[in-house]
């Protein structure tokens, strides 16, 4: 899932008497980094700013730095562990998009196949609709989410352990209007990949989770990186991650750590920590997953002047550097991961937000700072 947090926020306005630490607890590991300084003010910001915790792992020229700010759970001064896991949110959707480019690689399946060659009958205009439209969001197949009950509903904390299938969640997004014809407009869309995660099950025989697991987190080592499918907890160190509720007259954060993935299925039900994300984004911007022809593909807006490309996004610096990568939404937990071309820098930034204010703004001056020093 992605960019909920905006809503979620003035939702949150309501909120009340909240814990919030009075001063960020703060360490850091680092490895030769002149400017951990600078890096660590800019996480203490993000805190500051709307998070209750926030990790970080930089990697310039060989170097590496980890840092933390806050806490890792409310009402307490538990420190955020370094090495971390969260729920990634959407940066999933660019380890489903890799999947699908190696099978066109291998020739299993074409970025100008249709919807219903695979699927036939799932969708409207399946006969319209490629799995490029899919993978760069100009399908104008409406997202699912629209459909449900999002925080701080109470309706949707009664959801949050029931398990939803793929095909159900398709089901009910196509119910509403298509946002635009095939082709014609960027709209961000889950159900998009919920159908990629059906067509990789289709193309392999194998599930979407498991094509990743052989193709990317194994051979890459990701120790730290699962696909949990049902299971709600988030195993190993971990923050705890928070949504707003609407209770009677009052709307309170309540601990949203434990919840049924499903929900977010090949959009964005990954767990991972910031080391894996950081060596999965050099890898991939690095050219080792895919050859060069088809990451050029994943480079390529789908419609002008966009920066969103096959499950694959983009940014400038200001200091002229452009990086690739994605960032996530889940929930209660919000990521980031991003890389320079040459492979010589990376950075990861995951938080809990708390719901006071919007922490992009911080987030983004520290993903500039981690790059441009």
């Amino acid at each position: 899932m992605k960019r909920m947090h905006r809503v979620l926020v003035t939702a949150a306005t309501a909120l009340a008497v909240v814990a919030v630490p009075s001063a960020a607890l703060a360490s850091a590991e680092q490895t030769d980094r002149p400017d951990r300084g600078g890096l660590q003010k800019g996480l203490d910001d993000i805190t500051a700013n709307g998070a209750l915790g926030a990790l970080i792992e930089v990697q310039r020229d060989g170097h590496v730095w980890r840092g933390v700010s806050g806490v890792a759970e409310l009402g307490t001064t538990r420190e955020v562990p370094a090495q971390g896991r969260f729920r990634a949110g959407s940066i999933t959707k660019t380890f489903v998009a890799t999947v699908v480019l190696q099978l066109v690689d291998e020739g299993w399946l074409h970025l100008d196949d249709k919807v219903e060659k695979w699927l036939p009958g799932v969708v409207p205009a399946g006969d319209r609709i490629t799995v490029r439209q899919l993978l760069n969001h100009t399908s104008g197949v409406p997202d699912y989410r629209r459909t449900l009950p999002m925080p701080p509903t109470p309706e949707f904390e009664a959801d949050r352990f029931r398990t939803w299938s793929a095909m159900e969640l398709i089901q009910r997004a196509v119910t509403q209007p298509a946002t635009s014809e095939p082709g014609g407009e960027y709209a961000y869309s889950n159900t998009g990949y919920l159908l990629l995660g059906e067509i990789v099950h289709k193309v392999t025989g194998r599930s979407y989770a498991r094509e990743i697991e052989r193709r990317i987190i194994e051979p890459l080592w990701l120790q730290g990186t699962s696909l949990p499918g049902t299971s709600s907890r988030i195993r190993g160190p971990h923050l705890k991650g928070y949504l707003p509720v609407r209770q009677g007259n009052e709307t309170r954060l309540v601990d949203f750590t434990e919840m049924n993935p499903s929900l977010m299925g090949a959009g964005g039900e990954m767990i991972s920590t910031t080391a894996d994300l950081n060596r999965f984004m050099a890898a991939l911007v690095g050219g080792r997953l895919l050859p060069s022809h088809l990451l050029d593909e994943m480079k390529t807006a789908g419609v002008e002047g966009g920066r969103y490309g096959l499950g694959l996004r983009w940014q400038d610096t200001t200091c002229g550097i452009p990086v690739y990568g994605n960032d996530g939404d889940a929930l209660a937990y919000q990521a980031w991961s991003f890389s320079t071309q040459d492979r010589r820098r990376q950075v990861t930034i995951a938080l809990t937000p708390d719901f006071r204010g919007d922490p992009d703004d911080a987030v983004e001056a520290l993903l500039d700072k981690a790059i441009c020093g």
